[in-house]
């Protein structure tokens, strides 16, 4: 593969150092002096009573760190990072201006860098320079409070990197302006500097490394060292009988099988006898019989028993039950080739001997935290304390490689802790054995903590040796100096000073995909230092946290980010959940935090996560939000202007320039911005007065007036004046408008459907009904049912025959027959043809329309609000949409809240609209 990194790998400064404006003599003297002041601050009681502190004594947390550019705790040097390097923000001369990336976004996953950690969870680094690109110039600042393993930060550092960035499509002149696919300038080339941010001290650590310039020849140097050092001690551990009897080779990996009983005779077999092709070596389906080789009987594998086994645990100094294993392949190499052979009695007697041998004294012998995650090896194989992921023989190497990294040089033993670390799942009993797999490294199952029937059990030399390769090639970044800062902590809480950010990528959790303090103990019991999960923004019943809690706290860290950013800047909020309640309460976060959203689009990383390819009903690509923090302009005017008319055209212009005035054709067919249609630019104005307690000053009907008198449009989307012309240029490239695909599950999507069609077609109820009755077969089962006539009376008007034809009548008419061309209006065979057509109202009408809707569905609403049963099993969703907001206008929180009790939970999560007044509702009576 092409290396896409500078060729120079040697990174190491021998001379003078410069750090946040201090001069030092060497780096060695830059990390000791900067960790005396680190350890002051850990000797302040208030420091540690910052939220997220993780859990680990001072001693561990020094030792992880390498201030002032990562801390494996709050990091209190991140505003001198931020002072030296950022740029103040001033309203009176910033006129920083984008449009939000609208573009759809694919990259893979097959990059060295990307492959360099196994963590759950990663974006790749190529779709961040995208955006950062896009939204951010050399110099500026880029902050991730979830960043994970730290793409953010190495995406930004390779704006710089002249390669990396063609690589990308794009082209880089001479002076080092960036022109995008179409030739057009998009930004310069230039590194930019990011502040990280992580709950988890095991992904921090990772992000540091990730982004940690590193001299490749001496990492591989000191690895080998290590290398040899743990085959001068544990090496004859890895040895295995050649076939011939006489000569000895060295394993790569042993298979372990679990032992099964037969429920008929209480026979024992391994699952690898009664479930194994014995060529393929694939396993067979697990929902075929399996045939007992003694009594003959045939049952599912369900009926099977797996055979525990009583032992003495002497770290612990008790007895306990295990699933009991045994190996049953083993997997060396000799003479340059590797082969494969049943164990046999030298392998026993081997494995005997390893198990009386001393174990060293510096395994983690911790027990695994309550959770969703850990509770699954433990029921399913006796798995209580870390230590028990392990196969002795793997504890002992994996301890040992602990041991002589610590005692190596100071300045490589994070970098040859993270080469250890990114291997060292697949150390444990989670290494699942996969014939179809080239490797066997690395093979556990993503997300969880699931210990399968067949085990590989790797060697030091085999797991390590190719990582040692792969890792020289991704250790270097273009700039000597470390352009990112590193701390450890939660989003919720203060650090970063206000309005100091120039732009945020985020990738948070969603809802309860990961239970990501779980599944980072492992890597944490031997870093030492470990996650303070109060705060991880998860669903989890064991943490006691619903969606709501999930909600609260996503809606206090972008509380922080809002604060953070400058004035007019953007956010990415990069999602992956399958459920729209998750959907609507990062929204509402969002939203509730003060910024605006702008646009969705699609990230596609091409390579599926195990849930997106086993759930049929899994999202598939992960969305990305675009957003902006309003500049202080407009909020100084909504001030004065608030509840006015004013107030919301003053709004509806600022948003109509935040959103893009054309997307790049799919197939030679335009897009349509959904952020301009009329109903979204109404929802989003309605969001931007209620997140401020404000009340909406018009009616939907009287907002979409206002802007066909205000705002010139086209196929159906508002631009303002300066952009039309724009608009129309780009448009006369394409033939056709790719149209929104609209799906009927309610009253709102049916009325939207119907003037989608009606607008293209005024036609009659006979020819509307059966093309709407093929649409309505996802109608929600809580929405109760509307008969077609209704809806088409309450937002729509039929044409009776009488007078002159609608011009929107008219205009089809004399475009589709011939014989209708050239008439008057009122000629008779043209009012024949319009005679009982349903067509779309104009604004003036439509208000009209409105108020008799509006009257009948709150009438419907003094029925709920009787209601005295415990929930509504069928109700008219947008009669309590129109209830709820009558009720925000006249302030009666109360009744929104009793009202949102008989709601089902999952409607009330699902519903944006709702959930918005809901929660603005407990805000303001201040109910828990």
């Amino acid at each position: 593969m092409e290396k896409l990194l500078i060729d120079d790998k040697t990174t190491k400064q021998t001379g003078p150092v410069e750090c946040l404006g201090l001069t030092f003599p060497n780096d060695e003297e830059r990390r000791k002096y900067f960790t005396e002041k680190l350890r002051e601050h850990l000797q302040n009681p208030e420091f540690r009573k910052i939220e997220g502190f993780p859990i680990g004594t001072d001693e561990d947390i020094l030792k992880l760190s390498d201030p002032p550019y990562y801390t494996a705790c709050p990091n209190p040097f991140i505003n001198d990072f931020i002072r030296h390097y950022g740029k103040p923000y001033n309203p009176k001369t910033d006129n920083y201006r984008r449009e939000p990336f609208a573009a759809d976004v694919s990259e893979g996953k097959n990059d060295p860098i990307y492959n360099a950690h196994s963590y759950h969870t990663k974006v790749p680094h190529k779709a961040i320079m995208r955006y950062i690109l896009h939204y951010t110039e050399p110099g500026d600042i880029v902050f991730d409070g979830f960043c994970g393993t730290g793409m953010t930060g190495v995406a930004a550092q390779l704006c710089g990197d002249k390669r990396v960035v063609e690589s990308l499509g794009y082209k880089v002149l001479d002076d080092g302006t960036i022109l995008d696919e179409e030739g057009k300038p998009l930004s310069k080339l230039g590194s930019r500097r990011a502040v990280l941010n992580d709950l988890s001290p095991a992904a921090t650590f990772i992000a540091y490394n990730y982004n940690t310039p590193v001299d490749a020849q001496e990492f591989e140097r000191e690895a080998k060292q290590v290398l040899k050092k743990m085959e001068q001690d544990c090496g004859w551990m890895y040895e295995t009988m050649h076939t011939d009897g006489k000569t000895k080779g060295k394993i790569n990996y042993v298979v372990w099988s679990e032992l099964l009983r037969c429920h008929q005779c209480n026979e024992e077999n391994t699952y690898w006898e009664l479930a194994v092709d014995p060529v393929t070596r694939y396993k067979k389906n697990i929902t075929e019989n399996i045939l007992c080789k003694r009594c003959g009987s045939l049952d599912s594998y369900t009926k099977w028993e797996r055979v525990f086994e009583t032992y003495m645990d002497i770290l612990l100094g008790h007895s306990l039950k295990r699933s009991k294993l045994v190996p049953v392949l083993i997997n060396y190499s000799f003479g340059g080739k590797k082969l494969e052979k049943i164990p046999d009695a030298f392998d026993f007697l081997l494995l005997e001997k390893i198990n009386q041998f001393p174990m060293p004294p510096n395994m983690p012998i911790l027990p695994l935290p309550e959770g969703q995650n850990t509770k699954q090896p433990l029921v399913s194989s006796g798995v209580s304390h870390v230590h028990h992921f392990y196969i002795q023989r793997s504890l002992f190497a994996y301890s040992l490689a602990e041991r002589c990294i610590a005692e190596g040089h100071v300045s490589l033993q994070n970098t040859l802790k993270y080469w250890l670390q990114s291997v060292g799942v697949g150390f444990t009993k989670l290494n699942r054995y996969l014939a179809a797999s080239f490797s066997q490294v690395n093979r556990y199952l993503k997300g969880t903590l699931y210990i399968a029937p067949f085990i590989a059990e790797v060697s030091p030399v085999y797991s390590l040796t190719g990582k040692i390769k792969r890792l020289k090639n991704v250790f270097f970044l273009p700039s000597v100096k470390p352009s990112f800062i590193i701390e450890t902590k939660s989003s919720t809480g203060n650090g970063v000073h206000e309005s100091s950010i120039d732009y945020i990528f985020t990738d948070p959790p969603f809802g309860g995909n990961l239970m990501y303090s779980e599944l980072n103990f492992i890597w944490e019991a031997w870093l030492k230092v470990f996650t303070n999960n109060k705060h991880e923004a998860i669903e989890s019943k064991l943490q006691k946290k619903r969606l709501q809690e999930y909600q609260e706290l996503m809606t206090r860290c972008f509380n922080e980010y809002y604060r953070i950013l400058k004035a007019g800047r953007w956010m990415t909020v990069e999602f992956h959940n399958k459920k729209n309640s998750v959907w609507n309460a990062i929204q509402e976060a969002l939203q509730q935090a003060g910024f605006v959203v702008a646009d969705v689009r699609t990230l596609d990383k091409k390579q599926m996560t195990m849930k997106q390819m086993t759930t049929a009903s899994a999202v598939k690509q992960d969305l990305i939000i675009s957003a902006y923090k309003p500049n202080g302009g407009l909020e100084e005017r909504f001030k004065l202007k608030a509840g006015t008319e004013d107030g919301v055209w003053d709004f509806v212009r600022t948003h109509l320039r935040q959103l893009p005035i054309f997307v790049k054709p799919k197939d030679g067919m335009a897009e349509i911005i959904a952020e301009r249609l009329n109903y979204l630019l109404f929802d989003r104005m309605v969001a931007f007065h209620v997140q401020r307690g404000i009340i909406v000053p018009i009616s939907a009907a009287e907002f979409y007036a206002g802007l066909e008198q205000r705002f010139p449009s086209r196929d159906d989307m508002y631009f303002l004046s300066e952009q039309i012309s724009e608009y129309d240029k780009k448009r006369m490239t394409v033939k056709e408008m790719l149209q929104l695909q609209l799906f009927v599950t309610d009253e709102a999507s049916a009325i939207q459907w119907l003037k989608q069609l009606l607008t293209k077609k005024p036609q009659t109820f006979q020819e509307i009904h059966p093309q709407f009755l093929k649409e309505i077969g996802g109608w929600q089962k809580y929405e109760k049912p509307l008969e077609l006539m209704e809806l088409l009376e309450q937002n729509f008007i039929c044409y009776d025959g009488k007078g002159d034809v609608p011009s929107q009548i008219h205009s089809y008419l004399s475009t589709n027959y011939k014989e209708l061309r050239n008439l008057p209006k009122d000629g008779p065979s043209l009012r024949d043809k319009a005679n009982d057509r349903w067509y779309v109202p104009d604004p003036n009408k439509a208000q009209d329309l409105e108020k008799l809707r509006e009257k009948a569905l709150l009438k419907e609403f003094e029925e709920y609000k009787t209601f005295t049963g415990r929930k509504f099993k069928s109700f008219r969703l947008e009669a309590v949409r129109a209830g709820f907001k009558r009720a925000w206008q006249e302030r009666d929180y109360q009744t929104i809240i009793s009202v949102s009790k008989k709601i089902p939970e999952n409607v009330l999560q699902e519903d944006q609209k709702l959930l918005m007044w809901y929660d603005q509702a407990v805000t303001r009576m201040g109910v828990d």
